[in-house]
C-alpha cells in the first residue's frame, strides 16, 4: 500500500512537469511571434522614413543643373543683349524630363519686366552649334517671329529649348543629353549693361531652376555671362 501511495504521487508531480513545460512553451512561442511583430513594425516604419526622406529630397532639388557658361547676343552699338543661351543638363541620378509646353514653364524677370511663363516650346529634332541656328530654327518651328541674332527682335519675349547632344529627337532630356535653354528678347526687352536678368525652370516635380546673372558692358557680339 505505501509503494502504490508513492507511485502515485510520482505520476501526480510527473503530469504537473508536463503541464509547466507545456505552459512555458506557450509563452516562449508567444513571445516570439509579438517580438517578430514588433519588429515587422519597426522595419515597416524606417522603410517609409526612408522614402519620406527621400522624397522629400527630390522635391527640395532641381531635377536639372547648370553645366557651363551662359552665353549672350551682343548688339554693340546698342548696348543690349538679343538673346541668352543657358546650358543645362539632367544631375547626377536624375530622371528624364520631358520638355514639352505642357509639362514646362519657364518664369521670366529683369529690371523692368516680369513674364510668367515665356516658354514656347522645345526643337526635338536634330542637334545646333549656334546660338544663330537655333533661333532660325525656332522662327521655322513658330515659336519666334525672327531670329534675334541674325536679324531683328521677335515681337515677343519668348524662350526656347535646343538640344546641343540628341540621341532620340524627341521633346525629353535623357541622361548624357546636353541642351541650351535660349531667351529671345523682344525689342522693348532688350536687357542693358549692368541689368540683372532672373529665370526660373518650373517642371511638374522638384524645385525650380533659378538662373540669375548681371548683364556685363556689351563690347562684342559674343557675350560671357559666367
Amino acid at each position: 500500500m505505501k509503494l502504490q501511495r508513492k507511485g502515485t504521487r510520482h505520476s501526480h508531480r510527473g503530469v504537473i512537469g508536463v503541464e509547466s513545460a507545456i505552459v512555458m512553451i506557450a509563452f516562449v512561442i508567444v513571445a516570439a511571434a509579438l517580438a517578430f511583430v514588433v519588429l515587422n513594425m519597426g522595419f515597416s516604419t524606417t522603410q517609409k522614413t526612408k522614402n519620406a526622406i527621400v522624397s522629400s529630397a527630390d522635391e527640395a532639388s532641381s531635377a536639372l543643373e547648370i553645366a557651363g557658361k551662359i552665353i549672350g547676343s551682343g548688339h554693340i552699338t546698342a548696348g543690349k543683349l538679343n538673346a541668352t543661351a543657358v546650358p543645362l543638363k539632367i544631375v547626377s541620378g536624375g530622371q528624364s524630363i520631358n520638355l514639352n509646353p505642357s509639362n514646362a514653364a519657364i518664369r521670366y524677370l529683369s529690371n523692368s519686366v516680369e513674364h510668367g511663363n515665356i516658354y514656347a516650346g522645345a526643337i526635338s529634332s536634330g542637334v545646333h552649334d549656334t546660338l544663330a541656328s537655333a533661333m532660325q530654327a525656332s522662327v521655322t518651328a513658330g515659336y519666334i517671329t525672327s531670329n534675334p541674332v541674325n536679324a531683328s527682335s521677335p515681337s515677343d519675349t519668348k524662350a526656347v529649348f535646343y538640344f546641343n547632344v540628341n540621341r532620340n529627337d524627341n521633346f525629353i532630356l535623357d541622361q548624357g543629353e546636353h541642351g541650351m535653354l535660349a531667351i529671345a528678347f523682344s525689342e522693348s526687352e532688350r536687357p542693358q549693361s549692368l541689368d540683372i536678368i532672373r529665370a526660373e525652370v518650373i517642371l511638374p516635380t522638384g524645385a525650380p531652376l533659378s538662373i540669375e546673372r548681371t548683364v556685363p558692358n556689351i563690347s562684342s557680339s559674343i557675350v560671357d555671362l559666367g
